[in-house]
């Protein structure tokens, strides 16, 4: 039975992917006393990237903004995966998000914005973290943006 996170993202016509599993060799995510930590989640679907290459040079910053969004909501179904269940998130501590840059691209922190607008609509008041949004020549995949999340859990 979905909880009232998965309500929400029902509500906003969005359904909470499967994990996507790890690329290497590492856990999608891991919990740590009261946290759980993501790893990087590049915006897969169904198994691939529907886009690949720079922000700002192949890629624009509204599709990045949007695949950003998708990230986002990979990383909830990481957590989920370790959590049992999304309405256990007393709130989202930390967000980082990765942008492939073009050279001259300096728009990073708009695109990571899509990451955390689908949190806050999601959490509500639980989505509000800090943040950082970072630029970067490459990354896996050649995907054009990754975002990794940390969270806070109340006991079951």
């Amino acid at each position: 039975m979905a909880g009232a996170v998965e309500a929400k993202l029902a509500e906003l016509g969005l359904t909470l992917p499967d994990v996507v599993p790890p690329l290497a060799s590492y856990q999608p995510a891991v919990a740590s006393g009261v946290y759980v930590y993501t790893s990087g989640q590049l915006p897969m679907v169904d198994g691939k990237l529907a886009v690949t290459g720079k922000v700002g040079a192949e890629v624009t910053p509204d599709e990045a903004r949007e695949l950003a969004k998708t990230c986002a909501l990979n990383a909830l179904a990481a957590v989920k995966s370790v959590a049992g269940d999304l309405d256990r998130i007393a709130r989202v501590v930390k967000v980082v998000g990765f942008v492939a840059s073009a050279s001259d691209f300096t728009g990073q922190p708009g695109v990571i914005n899509g990451a955390s607008e689908l949190l806050g609509a999601v959490l509500g008041d639980k989505g509000v973290h800090a943040r950082s949004a970072v630029g970067v020549a490459v990354l896996p995949l050649d995907a054009p943006v990754e975002v990794e999340v940390q969270v806070e859990l109340v006991d079951a």
